[in-house]
Order: structure tokens, then sequence, then C-alpha cells
């Protein structure tokens, strides 16, 4: 009997994730859910990462609907996935008890099979109350191992004379933290936490090829369950690196539907199909209904190409249960098989390349590579620096990660550590830009992960520059203790109706009080049929004046998520005046100077521009 290889398509939510920085719109989905009854997958992710807080930011609309509908058309034919953050959930904040089981209850209720659960800095502290819920509430917990790599050495600037560098004593070699073993025990903790699956979860793609034929191994003997492998193409490995792990025996391989599939996203079905074939292996996907989506999502794709970072690279119209393939080209599969049993990695990343640029599927992202980020992370990284107008600030802060990553505690860059670390990195860029010192402009959540409320990290902080960051030294984690549920608000201008209506509303509002509260208020005002908020008259008036007195700008272009002054208070230098949100991240703006305030020009909820003034100070 032919060995079989599960299938979780991941087309629904990672794949528009990493290439159309989450713009999928329901609409889209319609499109192809039908065909999905029938494509046999052993699972879909469609919900999780970026999903919830994207389709309401971006696309007005409902998280709970999207996942509700699919489920009621699958009919519990594939297991429907979604991806959490452990205590974090789909947040940036440790959530209490009370909070996690409540979302898994309602998920599950709503269709959810399988969640797969992981921790931003591989903490197994911050997974096991979600582990042991999912499972209380009738999911299947999939515990993810989050794959990252040891830094690159620092650059040393210190000049060493030729006989020193002759004669003198070699630097010793830096500390191995990401080893075979390390992966190991997370995984073996989290089975014994009851995880159902084990996921080798590679955000980045960073997983070569010579590492998969240990690696893979070693999670298959330590544990009893499935193991599943998660990577992306990104930095050129995808392809090779899931052959690799198909060869050395994973159980379930995630993977997108062509035009939805390489780049910065996972490898193509159609590729492991031909693969698999090849070594007498049965993928277990009913290839003519993923035909069937193929061909609409060709359509889509070209739909969200204002989103499209690879219009370059878009995919060659290719059938695999019908076209054939040029013999050169077939030659370089079979190569590509040979080398992956040789493990001749070089020959291997070599066929599997050529066997990409035949299909057109994009080249190995070097700045991606070098940086060693995940393809998500950059898309939205591309997309929300071209909303702010800060394009030319992108390649500067990519060359910084590295560096940002190194002084937070080696982190794994999964959201939220990707976002965390790659926002203070273009944060960083700004400030040398500007020729401010590094660190002037630092997110809240930065602050929060360098202080310890995110769990520990996989190496120390080094104190002192925590005392930088935090004007602590000492380490603080987090206590759901001192959670503060958010207020749910009488609407007098809707009627008089609470912000959430129900459980559904307020777990939103819980998970996502800002993006939250604005998607809510659109639901009520629609339900109201109130007409959109119109300026009012006095403070158009008002910014139409001109200003004479001093004034204070934002660094960032973003989103304004509180005021804390209001005209004529008398504020003292490094007072905060606001917060606002940019690439995700919260940022706090203290006053400059000491002062009286003359007048705000911006209000919460509102989107303003880099430099645009907020306050004007009395002359």
């Amino acid at each position: 009997m032919a060995r079989k290889l599960k299938i979780r398509d991941l087309t629904l939510r990672d794949g528009h994730q990493s290439l159309f920085a989450t713009r999928l719109q329901s609409k889209h989905v319609e499109q192809v859910i039908e065909d999905y009854k029938d494509a046999g997958f052993y699972a879909m992710e469609v919900w999780g990462g970026a999903v919830p807080d994207s389709v309401m930011r971006y696309l007005d609309e409902s998280p709970w609907t999207r996942l509700n509908s699919i489920s009621k058309v699958i009919e519990g034919r594939s297991y429907l996935t979604a991806l959490s953050r452990g205590r974090n959930l789909f947040g940036y904040a440790p959530y209490p008890n009370t909070v996690i089981d409540g979302f898994y209850k309602e998920a599950v209720k709503q269709g959810l099979g399988i969640m797969r659960i992981f921790d931003a800095l591989n903490d197994l502290n911050n997974v096991e109350s979600s582990i042991k819920k999912i499972n209380e509430v009738g999911g299947i917990a999939d515990g993810a191992v989050c794959y990252t790599v040891d830094p690159k050495p620092a650059a040393s600037t210190e000049k060493v004379g030729f006989f020193a560098r002759l004669f003198g004593k070699k630097p010793a070699a830096p500390e191995k933290i990401f080893t075979d073993e390390y992966f190991v025990q997370k995984a073996k903790g989290m089975e014994a936490m009851g995880a159902k699956i084990i996921t080798l979860k590679d955000m980045a793609g960073l997983v070569n090829p010579a590492r998969i034929t240990t690696l893979i191994p070693a999670l298959k003997n330590a544990v009893k369950v499935p193991i599943d492998f998660h990577t992306h193409c990104t930095p050129g490995y995808g392809l090779a690196s899931s052959l690799m792990a198909v060869i050395h025996g994973v159980d379930i391989l995630d993977t997108n539907i062509w035009y939805f599939g390489g780049g910065s996203a996972a490898p193509a079905i159609e590729l492991i199909y031909i693969f698999c074939k090849k070594l007498g292996i049965e993928v277990e996907a009913n290839m003519e209904a993923v035909g069937r989506i193929r061909e609409k999502l060709e359509g889509i794709r070209r739909d969200l190409r204002d989103f499209d970072l690879q219009k370059d690279s878009f995919p060659i119209k290719f059938d695999p249960l019908k076209d054939t393939i040029p013999a050169d080209v077939d030659a370089q599969f079979d190569r590509a098989i040979a080398a992956a049993k040789a493990n001749n990695e070089a020959e291997l990343l070599e066929a599997c390349h050529a066997i990409e640029a035949y299909f057109n599927f994009p080249k190995a992202n070097e700045i991606v590579k070098h940086a060693e980020v995940p393809g998500g992370m950059y898309s939205n990284m591309v997309a929300q620096l071209k909303s702010l107008g800060a394009e030319d600030v992108l390649n500067d802060a990519m060359a910084l990660i590295p560096e940002v990553r190194r002084a937070a505690g080696l982190v794994p860059l999964v959201t939220p550590t990707s976002q965390i670390v790659g926002g203070q990195a273009v944060s960083l860029a700004i400030d040398r830009k500007k020729g401010n010192p590094d660190y002037t402009m630092v997110s809240n959540q930065f602050i929060n992960l360098i202080k310890g409320e995110y769990g520990k990290t996989p190496v120390a902080i080094d104190p002192k520059f925590r005392e930088k960051i935090t004007g602590s030294a000492i380490e603080k984690p987090y206590d759901i203790n001192a959670y503060q549920a958010p207020e749910n608000p009488t609407l007098p201008e809707f009627g008089g109706v609470k912000l959430a209506k129900d459980e559904n509303d307020y777990l939103l509002l819980q998970l996502f009080p800002t993006v939250g509260a604005t998607f809510l208020r659109n639901r009520r005002a629609e339900e109201y049929a109130a007409a959109p908020k119109t300026e009012v008259a006095e403070e158009k008036k008002a910014a139409e004046e001109p200003i004479t007195g001093p004034t204070q700008k934002i660094p960032m272009g973003g989103s304004i998520i509180s005021v804390a002054v209001q005209p004529g208070a008398t504020v003292k230098k490094g007072q905060a005046l606001l917060v606002y949100e940019a690439m995700k991240m919260e940022n706090t703006v203290n006053s400059e100077r000491d002062g009286v305030i003359k007048r705000v020009f911006v209000q919460p909820g509102q989107v303003v521009a880099t430099n645009a003034v907020l306050v004007e100070f009395e002359g």
C-alpha cells in the first residue's frame, strides 16, 4: 500500500496573508468554497493569524461570519483550522483564562476543528492553558514549535593587526541556542500538555533542506503524534525543504493552491503532487477539485493586484493532471529527488529553483533571507509603509531587523514578535534618518516585550538595554490579574444600544479593543441607519485658523487611539499627549516642552500622515 501524505491547505488564510496583505474578501471566498467541499483536504486553514484583525480593519467584515459561513458549506468534510498565539490569542497582550476559555468555546461552536497554538517566544507556559481548553471544548490542539535560527556573528569594528590575526587567540564560537534538541524538547512539552499534532512552524522559511534531514526524524522519534511541516518559500528553501520533509516521513504538509503559492507563501500543492507521484506517495486530495479552485484563484489574484507584491511573477497556467511538462523541466524534478535522497543540498536547491523559474514563481528574496523575517511580515510591512508614505526606509529597516531581534532576546519572528521587532526596526531606521539617538521612538509593545510581559525570551535580555528601554533593569513578567476588561459603552447616538450587542461582539472588543470598537460602531451605525459622521463646523473653522504657536508633530503616520489633553490644559515636558497606532504597534507621544495646549488637531479614530501637526501650544 502506498504511503499517504495529508495536506493542510493554507490558501484561504496564510496564502493571502503572505502574498496579498490579508485582503481576500468574503466575496472571493464564496467563489471557491463549494469546490473546497470536494477537495478532500485533511484540513483547511481559514482563520486566525492576521485574519480576524484584518477583515475588520481593512475589509469591514466580521471574522465570525467568515468562519461560520465556511463551516456551513464544508459540512465537516475537512477540518477547519485556525492559528492562535497562545495566551495572546490574536492580540498583543496576555489574556486571563476567562477570555481564552470563552473564545475557544465560541470558535469551536462556529465550526473550528483544529486550533494551531503557538507562542512567539516558544515559552511553553504561554500555550498550556490553550492546549488544554481547546481539547476540553471538542477541538483538536495542534502544538506549533516556532522555528528560528541562531544569530549571525556581529560584525567587529575593532582593528586587528596582521600578527595579532596570525597568532592571536581566536574568538570563542558563539553558543548554539536553536539546536534540534531545543525544538524536540518544545515538542515533547506540548505533547505532554495534550497536543494531538505537532507542527514545525517555519514562518520565515529558514529551514534549509539539510536541517530537515536531522530535525524531522528527531521530532518523529521524540513524539507519538503526527508531525506537520509548515514553511514559506521567501528565502528560496521552501519547495526543496518540503520535498525533503516528505522524503523523511512528515505526516502532514502545508501547501497553497498554485496562484496563492510560492514566493513569500508556502509551496504550491501542484508541485508537491508531481514530486509525490514520482516517489509513489499518495497525496490525499482531489486534484480535479483543486483544479477548479485554481482556475477561479487566477481571477481572484488579479482582483487583488493592488496588494500583489509579486506582479511580475504571476505563475503560468498549469494543470498537473492534463499538461505535459517539457522533458528538461521534468528532468529537474527527478534531479531534485535524487539530490534530496543523497542529501546534496546545493544540487537540490538548484533543481528546485529551476522548476520554480520555469513556472514563473518568484526568485529567492535575498533581503528577506538576510533579515530572517516571515513572508507575511514582509508583505504587510511593505503595504503599511506604502500607506504611510515611508517606503524609502524599507531597506534600512529590513537590514536593522537582526540587530533589533538580538537586543530583544533573540525572539523568533512570528506574530506578534515579528510586528513588534519589525515596527521597532522601522522606528530605528527613521530615528537614524533624522539623526536622532537610537530608540528615540519606541512602541509600547516593544517596551512590554523588553520588560518581560510576553514571557521568557530564548536568550536573556541585557539589563542595561532593558533599563534604557523601560526605565528599569529588572524583568517584570505579565500579571493576568491586572487585566481590565474593556467597557461596553451605551451609544446614545444610535438609540441607546450597547456597542457590543452579544458575546461574539464582546469577544471582538476584548481581543481587538481599537479595531473591534471601530468595526462594531460601524455595525451599530448601519443598524440605526445613521448618516456618516461629519465634521463639526466649529472644529473645521478652528482647523482653518493659522497656526501661530509652537506645534508638535507625529513622527510616523498612523491611527489615533486616544488623546490625553484638551485645549487649555497645562502640560509638562515628557507628559503623554496621545497614543497612536502605526505598523499595528501602539506608540505614546510625549510633550516636547512645558506649556499650555492651545489647540488639538486630532481625535480618536482619525488617520494622520507622517509629520502631521497634533497640537498647538500657546505662543
